[in-house]
């Protein structure tokens, strides 16, 4: 018997906050996956709201992405946005062996002191560049390998928090749903699975849950304006819907 949507009938609404080093592509990922586009120009963010409405099981979920700054003279405000969070996306880059150190050495606590139970998933940006395919298209010199984080040793560092661990690109659109879609799984207070991501390896599962992707409009929190509509290039339930399922597992 399965129970299907957990705490889902009482949540209308799940907050989404990503946190991680500026620069590792938090906010390429909130426009890529919220418009089905990439920006190469790199803007710094302070705090920026963006929401999308999915449906779960042909009920409408707000899912509010929250999008904060990495740089330390933000150090003292950042943290006001994490006490109402439902999920944390913790984001390094695979490039950025740096940015990984940065997960336990000062992300991991920062997030731990003001939220201790809220979960986290870890994951790895830029995950084309495994390939050099970014860098192709971007015109920029090819990467070594010997410079890329491993997935393994990843891995090895989410499971010391109890995280699941994905990688995906911007730019490709690599696992960039199935991040999203474990987020909702997670703020819906759910038993969701280990997904094993490492490349050339895959899941099954007989069961599955669909997330459909309908409409997205984005919040500035600095105005705290009227969220605005906007109107994604691409048609309702064409893309996001049918790129990927997520399996549902047993109670």
């Amino acid at each position: 018997m399965y129970q299907k949507y957990g705490s889902y009938a009482n949540k209308k609404e799940i907050r989404c906050v990503l946190v991680g080093d500026a620069c590792v592509g938090k906010t390429s990922l909130i426009v890529a996956y919220t418009t089905n586009g990439f920006s190469d120009r790199y803007t710094p963010t302070a705090f920026d709201n963006f929401s999308v409405t999915v449906n779960v099981d042909e009920k409408p979920l707000r899912l509010e992405l929250c999008d904060t700054a990495g740089r330390s003279e933000f150090d003292t405000i950042r943290p006001l946005s994490y006490a109402d969070a439902n999920v944390f996306l913790l984001c390094f880059s695979v490039a950025k062996p740096e940015s990984l150190s940065a997960v336990f050495n000062r992300w991991l606590p920062e997030l731990r002191a003001v939220s201790p139970s809220t979960p986290v998933i870890l994951v790895g940006t830029q995950s084309d560049l495994r390939l050099n395919m970014g860098r192709v298209i971007s015109g920029l010199p090819r990467s070594k390998g010997s410079d890329l984080v491993e997935w393994r040793t990843a891995s090895r560092i989410a499971s010391q928090f109890n995280a699941d661990y994905l990688e995906c690109s911007a730019i490709t659109h690599h696992n960039l749903k199935e991040v999203f879609d474990l987020a909702i799984l997670e703020g819906l207070n759910r038993k969701s699975p280990v997904i094993n991501n490492e490349p050339k390896q895959k899941v099954n599962s007989p069961n599955k849950w669909i997330l459909f992707q309908s409409s997205a409009e984005k919040q500035s929190e600095k105005t705290k304006s009227p969220s605005k509509k906007v109107t994604p290039p691409f048609k309702e339930n064409s893309f996001f819907g049918l790129k990927k399922l997520v399996s549902i597992m047993k109670f």
